[in-house]
């Protein structure tokens, strides 16, 4: 179903409330909001974002409250004082194996903690929410390579279930309360800022291996199939879909296109390290539950309903996220 937004957004002049703004990737949004002049205010719990990640923002006028999502009361007092025109809801449960293994939590927060910010941003008068969710294991592993929008959703994880149970919501406040949200279903996130102890991302585990001379771990046989894409072509689709007027679509894939097995984006680190691929041949382990043979997303949509510019090539996207892990 179509989302239409009531008025038109301009950046420079927006309040925007960013939930997990302290975070990986909820960070990199901050940072884009606060270059183009817009009154932010991040909200967090750190259970996984950091204020590090924050110092450009703080220093430039971005606010920060210390919150947790499912806290509705706290929520709801926030987003009425400060009265946001947009919404970039990034607090999440993201491990899928912490899912698996605690799938209360995980739908705790993931759903729950969205129903708390979109009836909070309804309340508030925000024009516009911009949701993220998964564009991997949201579709299952039955969907067609590379998987639209339009393939039935199909989790195997209970992190996916809840994450399309937060689209569902997004949808129902969109058509019952015409809240303006828009979703946006990520490939596997990588790029400086995602924490090689905390955050659960191969790319991430991968570099910070290949800097310490310790080999990578394989789950599985290494030919599961992934979409990396890099945490700044995250943050511009996010700033994006805030700035259409109109957009016929609720939801969008974000990603490449490209489909990297996990064995090729092992050498690809090596490459980017300047590592022989002898020195850094895996090690395997059994393969993990919950986690997808082959995920990658068409993202043809979303280029062209967002305009976006082509994504950051993978061996760029290394260097850069190399470089972060040797100056931190």
């Amino acid at each position: 179903m179509g989302a239409r937004r009531t008025k038109s957004s301009n950046l420079t002049i927006m309040r925007a409330i960013v939930t997990g703004g302290a975070g990986f990737i909820g960070s990199h949004v901050v940072d884009g909001l606060v270059e183009r002049g817009a009154d932010v205010l991040i909200m967090d719990d750190l259970s996984r974002g950091r204020r590090g990640n924050l110092e450009f923002a703080l220093t430039r006028g971005a606010r920060f409250v210390e919150v947790d999502v499912r806290d509705g009361d706290s929520v709801s007092s926030e987003f009425r004082a400060f009265r946001p025109d947009v919404v970039f809801h990034l607090a999440a449960q993201i491990d899928v194996r912490a899912s698996v293994s605690d799938p209360v939590h995980d739908a705790s927060i993931n759903v729950l903690g969205s129903i708390t910010v979109f009836a909070a941003a309804h309340a508030a008068g925000a024009t516009r929410v911009v949701n993220t969710s998964t564009g991997g294991a949201i579709y299952g592993d039955g969907a067609l390579v590379p998987t639209a929008e339009t393939e039935p959703t199909e989790p195997v994880s209970a992190y996916g279930v809840s994450k399309r149970a937060a689209e569902q919501y997004a949808a129902w406040f969109r058509h019952a309360c015409g809240l303006d949200v828009i979703t946006l279903r990520y490939g596997n996130v990588y790029g400086p800022r995602q924490d090689p102890s905390g955050d659960a991302g191969v790319i991430a585990l991968f570099c910070d291996r290949a800097l310490s001379d310790r080999r990578p771990t394989v789950y599985g046989n290494g030919t599961q199939t992934r979409d990396y894409v890099f945490v700044a072509d995250v943050a511009a689709a996010n700033l994006a879909a805030a700035d259409a007027a109109t957009l016929p679509h609720g939801e969008y894939n974000v990603g490449t296109g490209t489909e990297i097995s996990v064995l090729q984006l092992a050498e690809a680190v090596a490459a980017a390290a300047g590592l022989a691929p002898t020195d850094f041949e895996p090690e395997f382990a059994p393969p993990r539950p919950g986690e997808l043979a082959r995920s990658c997303l068409d993202v043809s949509r979303a280029r062209r309903d967002l305009q976006l510019p082509r994504p950051v090539a993978l061996t760029d996207g290394l260097r850069r996220t190399l470089d972060w892990i040797r100056d931190r």
